[in-house]
Parts: C-alpha cells; structure tokens; sequence
C-alpha cells in the first residue's frame, strides 16, 4: 500500500483497488469461487477496506478518530499478513525465535506487557488459540481475560462497533477469534487499541505465521521453499496465499473440484509477482518435490453438516504414507490441528518423525508474542 501522508487514526472505507494492494477485505463466497489455472489479464478490480494508519503530518484533524475522537497513531492491527511488507513479517519472526529462546532458558525477567491488559473475543472456540495467547501474555507480565461465545454474544446482544469501543477503554490490545470476517474488520475500525485475527472465516494470519517460524526452524528458511496444502480450500489457504504475496516462495493447493480457495484471494498472489502459485485438483502431482505437505480438516467449525459429503468428494486427498513417499524422505508433514486421523490424515502420518505438528502447534504462542510486541510497539 502507498504510503499515506497526515497524522491520521484509524479510519476504513470502501474503494475500489487492484489486486496488487496489501489490504483485502475478505468479502468472498467459497462456495461459489472457482479457479482456473491461468490467471487473467488485466488484474482485478475488487472492493477492499482501506486502512490509513498513523501517518506524520500535516492536518491536526486527521489525528482523531472519525469514530470516538482519539487517536490511534502508531498502532498497527494484525488482520492479514498482506497488510504488512516483508521486512515486517520477518522482523516479527525474528522476534519470536528471540523470545522463545529467552523462554526456553527460563529466563522470565523480560515483562514487556506488565501492567497491560487483553481481551480475548472467541465467537468460536479454541484450546490452542486460547491457551497460546493466555499462556504467552501472561509469561511476558500481561493480564489476558477470555470472553466466550455466552460472554458477548458480539454482533446479537451488542453492536461489534459498541464492543470495540467499550473493550479498548479497558484494554491494552484485543484478540478475537470469530466467524464473519467483517466482524474482525469492525473490530479493527472503532477500535483505538490493536486488534489482533485470531481467525475468521477468511483467514487465520498467525497460524501461518507460526507454521512460517516452524517451517525455518526445520529447514532453514522459509524462501524458496515448496509448501504443498492438500485439502479443502479455506481460510488456512487463504493466509498462506497472502504470506505469498509478501515473501517468495512456492505454494501450491490440491484440493478437488468446486472447493478452491477464494479466487480474488488466488488472483491477488499472483499478481503481487513475488511467489509461484498454483492450483490443482491433483494432490499426486503437486506434492511432488514438497519441501513441506500441509494438512487440514475437511470440515470445519461450521460445516459438520457437510462432513459426509465432503469425505465422499475428498476420497483421494488424505495425506498417507505413499502421498508422504511421492513427497519424498526430505518432506514435513504439518497441519494446524484438530486433526481427524483416519480422514484427512493417517494416523502413521501425523506420528511419523518428519511430522512437525507439535512444534508447529508450540510456535502459536511464540509467534503471537511477537505479533502482539510487534503491534504495541514493543
């Protein structure tokens, strides 16, 4: 996104802009997406919530907030990876490989959010989402405070803009894990303290940043690397498609016909030019020569009603030990957990030594404590 003169707050509003943008406003249909493997020409045109944050400058007026009059200067939520350039994605990992070092020596002098606050929203809900940001605020000396689905009841018994601005009275930053992705957004708009996507049903930015951190510390490196996701194209494809868009690297999603990630989301990573997407409904072709193959439900929290039909259009996308072998001996196996083992998984698969979905799982908690230092300025 260009850069934005003025000393403004927060502020979102609808335009129209090119899929080359770092801002998405994940307004999208899975049911009905469908993508072919060329891409088009020229690049889309798609509605997006532009966000202008904390720019130097010239208006003194530009510095309230349109909503409640107090700025929100310097602060950065963390909605989609896009939002944010690649020097920022791999400063935040460097921090977290810091901090989780610093944890594992048992070393708990470093308190950055003592005396801070969060509130945790979970519309839907979550062992690891909760336990990581709880645990991890609360090693680094903040106080988190978990609001279940009863809690709120965001969006029914209360306004998602009048939730934003009672909590950030409060609190110090806000993490919600919710279904619509417009709720995270409006979140984000009436918000004066950082927000943080802990899911949607469109993306889900911090798995993919601790898989990104997991992904280093196993081989290496992240660029250049060939990740391989086998499955249904959800909300965890969508993040990785938005990684790609920042930092180069080879993605690739097998999943069957009719159920392809989001194609603006597709269209906008391949213009960005900076990493080798595909798509395809083969999952035997695609693995080969993965670096990494990635697993997940084939039913989420939202769509059990469709489980049975979806293991029938899924038969061939489990990811077995000869889908593993065609990968070759060099190949992780990872997946962001629940797994249903003997479904998308087999249980030889997930226990094998190459599979990496503990740590991965660990490295929620790492990542997110960067995240949360990296948007508190920290």
């Amino acid at each position: 996104m260009a850069a934005i003169s003025g000393n403004c707050s927060l502020r979102s509003d609808t335009m129209a802009l090119s899929a080359s943008s770092s801002s998405f406003s994940g307004k999208f249909h899975p049911k009905n997406s469908r993508f072919f493997a060329a891409s088009v020409s020229p690049p889309p045109t798609f509605p997006v919530l532009r966000k202008a944050i904390s720019c130097q400058a010239s208006s003194a007026t530009s510095a309230q907030s349109s909503v409640n009059g107090k700025a929100k200067a310097e602060l950065k939520d963390f909605l989609h990876i896009s939002d944010f350039g690649k020097g920022a994605i791999l400063k935040i990992l460097d921090q977290a490989a810091e901090v989780k070092a610093l944890l594992a020596s048992g070393d708990r002098t470093f308190l950055p959010f003592k005396g801070k606050t969060m509130s945790m929203i979970f519309a839907k809900p979550s062992m690891r989402t909760r336990v990581s940001f709880e645990t991890g605020f609360s090693l680094l000396g903040g106080h988190a405070i978990y609001l279940g689905p009863d809690d709120i009841q965001m969006g029914k018994r209360e306004e998602t803009r009048d939730v934003a601005r009672v909590l950030c009275r409060y609190n110090d930053i806000i993490m919600a894990r919710v279904f619509a992705h417009q709720d995270i957004l409006d979140l984000a708009k009436y918000a004066t303290v950082p927000v943080i996507n802990g899911l949607t049903d469109y993306n889900h930015p911090c798995q993919i940043m601790a898989d990104a951190l997991t992904i280093i510390e196993h081989i290496g490196h992240l660029e250049g690397t060939k990740v391989v996701y086998v499955g249904d194209g959800n909300n965890i494809v969508h993040s990785w498609l938005l990684l790609a868009s920042v930092i180069p690297f080879h993605f690739v999603c097998a999943c069957p016909k009719g159920f392809e990630p989001d194609r603006e989301t597709v269209e906008k990573a391949q213009h960005a030019g900076i990493s080798k997407i595909e798509i395809t409904n083969d999952p035997k072709e695609a693995v080969q020569g993965a670096n990494v193959v990635y697993s997940d439900v084939w039913a989420s929290m939202g769509q059990k009603e469709e489980a049975a039909y979806r293991r029938q259009v899924f038969q061939g996308f489990q990811v077995d030990e000869a889908l593993m072998k065609l990968a070759g001996p060099k190949a992780y196996f990872m997946h962001c957990l629940p797994a249903e083992r003997g479904v998308e998984v087999t249980d030889g698969v997930i226990e094998a030594p190459n599979s990496i979905v503990f740590p991965q799982a660990e490295n929620r908690m790492h990542a997110q404590n960067a995240i949360m230092l990296h948007v508190l300025g920290l």
